[in-house]
């Protein structure tokens, strides 16, 4: 999982994920990674973490990566003033971005 992440995000590769003709080599893979990254992350922050659901939709502008959990989990994933999802969006997004998608993160009530 991480070595993948580690590609999204361009550490320890001199090469893009981005081939020569300009298509992304990784494509659902890249999106596959990035929904496990934010699996790993979320259930790091809830106390129930068996109760956490992750799940990627394609949508019209790109894919959206929804995240489900107990309501009481869902303020730690918010986090005051949004700043921790907002940190999690900003890292799906830029990795999002590696690899030539548009990737949105929601929490579902």
């Amino acid at each position: 999982m991480f070595k993948g992440l580690l590609k999204l995000f361009g550490v320890g590769d001199e090469k893009s994920p981005v081939t020569s003709a300009g298509s992304p080599s990784s494509g659902d893979s890249g999106i596959k990674d990035l929904e496990n990254f934010v699996d790993y992350i979320v259930r790091s922050l809830v106390n129930s973490p068996e109760d956490v659901r992750i799940v990627s939709e394609k949508e019209d502008g790109g894919n959206v990566i929804k995240i489900m959990c107990k309501k009481e989990d869902i303020g730690k994933i918010v986090g005051k003033k949004g700043k921790t999802i907002m940190a999690i969006r900003s890292l799906v997004s830029g990795a999002a971005g590696r690899i030539q998608k548009r990737v949105a993160v929601e929490v579902v009530d």
